[in-house]
């Protein structure tokens, strides 16, 4: 059980993945030449991360926004607001593109190009989340090398953890606490045959994934994309959520450095 501030039984983090139209670019270069595709991603840095930044203000939170390097060059304006606001920024890599699928020498140079393009627009990244949340047999490592504080990218417990022989703290997360894994829809291959989930769904599965985490002293980090949660109505469904989880007194909620640090 790990001791939170203020005799809180449990952390929470709402964090968000602000990958713009560089998630379908990372998947298919070519994507880079289809305009209506990439509106889709377009939405997230021209609307929904506006309206999550004034959601956030409301509610008087500061929380994390996981960036890829080349989203933050395509739109400093909006990093420049995120960190305005007093948010934290964490790596997301610099194209959105599995470290899994790179060479060492690739990987690397992918982490180092995000690291200054970020640092050049006046952020301090301590934290990564891995595009697809992969890793290659090196991520670990590379991190260590890089001077990162934590990561937010495996799925094997509730609890944050130190990776075996070295510094790095483990941020767990988990696919039933994303937005896309609910409400993603792009219109290609599979995804006709899904169903979007009404947020009435999402409310009861997070809530009661929240209820679960908090009864056994564990960190709830919830992550979602604006180009995702970023409609009208998911807006509305989040706005009541911060609002039902603020008023629960038995949960810290803050950014994922300041979890990670109080976990070390």
């Amino acid at each position: 059980m790990t001791d939170w501030p203020n005799g809180a039984g449990g952390a929470v983090a709402f964090t968000f993945d602000f990958d713009a139209e560089e998630v379908w670019i990372g998947d298919d270069p070519e994507n880079a030449n289809r305009p209506g595709v990439l509106s889709q991603g377009t939405y997230g840095a021209k609307v929904a991360v506006p309206l999550i930044l004034e959601l956030l203000a409301r509610h008087g939170l500061r929380q994390t926004f996981f960036i890829p390097g080349r989203v933050a060059e395509r739109h400093p304006h909006r990093v420049a607001e995120i960190l305005a606001a007093g948010h934290e920024v964490g790596h997301h890599g610099y194209t959105h593109t599995s470290p899994a699928t790179l060479s060492p020498a690739d990987e690397e140079a992918e982490l180092v190009r995000a690291l200054e393009v970020l640092r050049g627009l006046g952020a301090d990244p301590v934290g990564y989340r891995s595009p697809s949340w992969e890793f290659s047999p090196e991520t670990v490592g590379l991190l260590s090398k890089h001077g990162f504080a934590y990561s937010s990218n495996y799925m094997d417990d509730l609890h944050p953890y130190l990776h075996p022989g070295g510094e790095l703290v483990e941020l767990p997360i988990q696919w039933i606490l994303d937005d896309a894994a609910h409400f993603w829809f792009s219109g290609s291959g599979m995804d006709w045959t899904r169903t979007i989930s009404p947020p009435s769904h999402v409310h009861e599965i997070w809530s009661a994934e929240l209820d679960g985490i908090v009864a056994l002293g564990g960190c709830c980090i919830i992550t979602m994309h604006p180009q995702v949660i970023g409609r009208p109505h998911r807006l509305a469904f989040l706005d009541r959520f911060m609002t039902e989880v603020r008023a629960r007194g038995d949960v810290w909620i803050a950014t994922c450095a300041e979890i990670a640090a109080h976990a070390r």
